[in-house]
């Protein structure tokens, strides 16, 4: 089976990012500031805790956007913002040719948008549908949502942009993973949660083009709706690990691969890299014993279920069915793959969990 996953960062490339942020992080907290745990409230002036401007304005730094603003919700929170920016209930986005991401498309239904589907692997199918039927926006998820997507996320973007269409990315499960994200490779606005990169739950970003991102912040007048300032500096913080350890996640995930296919473990047909919605090993079995397996991992130490797909919580590594995307794709998956993401485990609990489930099956 043939996949395209995105890209990772090399050890040395997730280094440099991590370093960078740091030394952007001192232009912006100079002395002692960084050691404060943040504030709350809408100061006078900002109508927001003051660490929190200032977060965003790393954030903006980073990813060499006009400005970043800090939203409730996570990820989805992010999407349903940054959409309510560039589109109005009632208008047409322009989405993949794919099953849509569940929460995604409630946030659809919810603003009653009408989508227009196009296959983003096939460049020309996009500009036909954007000329046919002139969508307002359109919105790209960064990972994949079929196993055979291979899109590049920067050509699809460019095509927006030569139609002068706005475009959301669904940056999540991507970011500090890969080198660019969406706004910087021109989309107007980026998505994403903290939650997957070691912040705390529900913090969304959303960062890009200065008009849309007001135009999300004038939304959030209360202070009820406002991102503190202790939750922004615990989401600058996790950031900071984040590429370093995808990295190290990454490297895991080789080396299973390799063990895998030069057949450690009989049971397994094949294994391979995918974006299914995270960077994640699918392991396909000769028999369809996918869900026997599940069962015995989790007795053997595996978590059963991800909590935020990649937060802080997860440290053992995840023996989980393929993604409900994946599923809807190909339904046949669910009795004959499981995907394992390593988290912060190494390949040999990782082999050691499978091949125990795999014992006699």
């Amino acid at each position: 089976m043939k996949t395209w996953p995105l890209q990772s960062l090399t050890m040395e490339q997730a280094q440099n990012k991590q370093f960078r942020l740091v030394d952007i992080i001192c232009r912006h907290f100079p002395g002692s500031d960084f050691l404060n745990a943040g504030d709350l409230g809408l100061v006078p002036g900002l109508n927001q805790p003051q660490m929190t401007q200032r977060v965003e304005a790393v954030l903006a730094d980073f990813f060499a956007a006009p400005k970043a603003v800090l939203v409730q919700g996570a990820g989805t929170g992010a999407i349903r913002s940054g959409l309510a920016a560039v589109l109005r209930a009632g208008d047409t986005l322009l989405i993949h040719d794919a099953p849509l991401y569940p929460t995604t498309a409630v946030i659809a239904e919810q603003m009653g948008l009408l989508l227009v589907r196009a296959d983003f692997n096939q460049l020309d199918e996009v500009a036909r549908a954007i000329e046919q039927h002139r969508p307002q926006a359109a919105l790209i998820q960064h990972t994949r949502q079929k196993i055979d997507d291979s899109y590049s996320l920067r050509e699809v973007i460019a095509c927006f942009n030569h139609y002068g269409l706005s475009s959301l990315t669904d940056d999540n499960y991507a970011v500090m993973k890969v080198e660019n994200i969406g706004c910087e490779c021109g989309a107007t606005l980026s998505t994403f949660s903290c939650f997957k990169l070691f912040g705390p739950a529900g913090v969304g970003v959303v960062v890009g083009d200065e008009n849309a991102v007001n135009a999300v912040r004038k939304s959030m007048y209360s202070g009820g709706s406002q991102i503190q300032g202790i939750q922004a500096m615990e989401a600058l913080r996790g950031l900071v690990f984040a590429p370093v350890m995808h990295a190290v996640q990454a490297q895991v995930n080789d080396r299973l691969v390799a063990e895998l296919q030069s057949g450690a473990i009989p049971q397994v047909k094949q294994a391979f890299i995918a974006n299914a919605q995270s960077k994640v090993l699918l392991v396909e079995f000769h028999e369809p014993i996918a869900e026997k397996v599940l069962a015995r991992a989790k007795k053997l130490g595996a978590l059963p279920y991800p909590v935020g797909a990649e937060s802080k919580y997860e440290i053992p590594p995840l023996f989980y069915r393929v993604s409900g995307t994946f599923l809807l794709s190909d339904p046949t998956l669910q009795q004959r793959m499981i995907r394992i993401n390593p988290n912060r485990s190494g390949a040999q609990t990782v082999l050691r969990i499978l091949q125990e489930s795999c014992r006699l099956l």
